[in-house]
């Protein structure tokens, strides 16, 4: 048994309160903002910067790798709405996810690159 202090969306077999299904709804729309920011990236490194890197491998290489965050991230969306509501109708705890520290690794990785190849000059 539950203490009557500690809140849950649903106990397993109630309705659940709306309230929790629109945020886990606005948290979805937001990995999709994300990743439609990604993809947007990726074309513009791809299609506004052709002189960045000769040969084209530099550009392409950033180009492919925000494109992939953008993909990967629109699917973790879809995945993870699903998942956290189903939980929360079934009254279960919200299962943790170490995405947001992966992408978050990724991107600042991406943006020292970028940072040293503006400094360094690498594309000239």
């Amino acid at each position: 048994m539950r203490p009557p202090n500690e809140t849950r969306p649903t106990d397993p077999g109630d309705e659940l309160d709306y309230r929790f299904s629109l945020a886990n709804e606005r948290t979805f729309l937001a990995w999709i903002r994300t990743a439609l920011a990604l993809v947007g990236g990726g074309l513009a490194v791809d299609q506004l910067l052709p002189e960045l890197g000769r040969p084209t491998a530099l550009r392409i290489s950033i180009a492919t790798v925000l494109l992939v965050l953008g993909a990967a991230t629109a699917v973790h969306a879809s995945v993870r709405w699903m998942h956290v509501e189903r939980q929360m109708r079934s009254g279960n705890d919200l299962p943790p996810s170490s995405y947001p520290r992966i992408l978050a690794v990724v991107v600042a990785a991406g943006a020292v690159l970028l940072v040293v190849v503006v400094l360094l000059g690498i594309d000239r």
